[in-house]
């Protein structure tokens, strides 16, 4: 682009944008959820045209925090979720109800076993001693469990690699005599 020579990019006015502005995005479901008012289910992937705003007054480490306003595509009631950055995740607010989730609750629960574990190992030495013998116990039941079903699957396709080729050779002389005749 041409610039002449007097231009003072100062003298542009600025543009003075309200700070809640709404934005027209296309965007995807982020979970299954189902309509308060009628009753639909709206699964996971399911495409919107929504408004996109900044939550004002919220963060999470410097982070915005966005609300989306989505419309059932039954009833046309507005439906609203925010970004939960804290655990990489949204958070329903009103208009329907999310779905149950049982991976999400599997997850937590591994994550609060593991650290009343951990929580437990630092206070009690001989628990930590006790954990390991548990844990290396398991890893041979593993490996002898493995070395079982290897031997099993041995048995099973005891394959004779030579009988077959000495077959295979057999058919092909056969083929060959019959051709001669």
């Amino acid at each position: 682009k041409y610039y002449p020579p007097d231009f003072d990019p100062a003298k542009i006015p600025k543009l003075k944008l309200p700070k809640d502005r709404q934005y027209v995005v296309r965007l995807m479901a982020p979970f299954n959820m189902r309509c308060k008012t009628c009753g639909e289910y709206i699964y996971k992937g399911k495409k919107f045209n929504a408004r996109k705003e900044t939550v004002q007054n919220e963060s999470y480490l410097g982070l915005p925090i966005f609300r989306f306003y989505i419309k059932c595509t039954r009833c046309l009631a507005e439906i609203t979720f925010k970004t939960d950055p804290e655990n990489t995740d949204y958070t329903m607010e009103h208009g329907a109800t999310r779905n149950f989730q049982a991976e999400k609750l599997l997850e937590e629960e591994e994550k609060r076993l593991q650290k009343e574990r951990e929580e437990e190992e630092l206070n009690n030495p001989m628990k930590v001693l006790e954990n390991r013998t548990k844990d290396s116990r398991l890893e041979m039941e593993v490996l002898e469990n493995l070395q079982e079903l290897k031997e099993l699957n041995q048995r099973q396709a005891n394959v004779d690699f030579e009988a077959m080729l000495k077959q295979y050779k057999e058919l092909e002389e056969e083929q060959r005599r019959k051709e001669q005749e």
